[in-house]
């Protein structure tokens, strides 16, 4: 099997098993992180085989989704991807996730750093405000509790285990995200992206406290 093809099957398994998800990490969100992350390999150079193939594998695993998905490894293995690349696309997607503010980023590899990027776009703008009240709502958090502080979380377990509000989110994590992309294709799409959600939420708090 070509390369493409491995991707397309993966594409498919994917699509088949993420079509239902309601907390903003359903297929869409893997497609959109798939063709951004291909753009980004393609301007930065970086491996289109693996990016492609770590873009639609980045959430199998991921702790924040209780759905059993099988193990990216075993789906690779199922399409016949090659061990080496394997063993790069599992490395890429066992640290793409933000794991908190106070917790450094480890992508040694252009492939995952473009990856990366490509899931954190997902998380800065329109689409992401909508993905972030999701994901609230999916795990019955409020949409904002004006006592509350942002919590800089300093460890992976700290956020992991954290159940603040969906707007503590923005401040907690997707305001961060446009300084700790890696590629300067990312970062040149990221920065309308980012004064959007901004504007979103003096909007949202003017609102709030009755000054809108």
């Amino acid at each position: 099997m070509e390369p493409h093809a491995h991707v397309r099957a993966l594409a498919r398994r994917v699509h088949e098993d993420f079509a239902a998800d309601p907390s903003g990490h359903d297929w869409w969100h893997v497609w959109r992180v798939w063709q951004t992350a291909r753009r980004l390999a393609l301007a930065e150079g970086a491996d289109v085989y693996v990016v492609e193939l770590a873009a639609l594998g980045h959430d199998v695993e991921d702790w924040k989704l209780e759905r059993p998905h099988g193990t990216l490894r075993g789906w690779l293995e199922e399409i016949g991807v090659g061990e080496g690349v394997i063993e790069a696309v599992e490395d890429v997607c066992r640290r793409v996730s933000f794991k908190g503010a106070g917790v450094p980023d480890e992508m040694p590899t252009l492939e995952g750093r473009v990856v990366q990027d490509a899931d954190r776009l997902d998380s800065i703008g329109a689409i992401a405000i909508a993905r972030t009240f999701a994901y609230g709502g999916a795990k019955g958090r409020l949409l904002y509790d004006p006592e509350e502080e942002p919590v800089l979380h300093g460890s992976f377990e700290h956020y992991k285990s954290s159940s603040s509000s969906s707007l503590m989110h923005f401040y907690e994590k997707l305001f961060l995200l446009k300084d700790r992309l890696h590629t300067a294709s990312a970062r040149a799409l990221a920065e309308e992206r980012h004064a959007f959600m901004e504007r979103y939420v003096e909007q949202f708090l003017a609102e709030w406290e009755g000054r809108a």
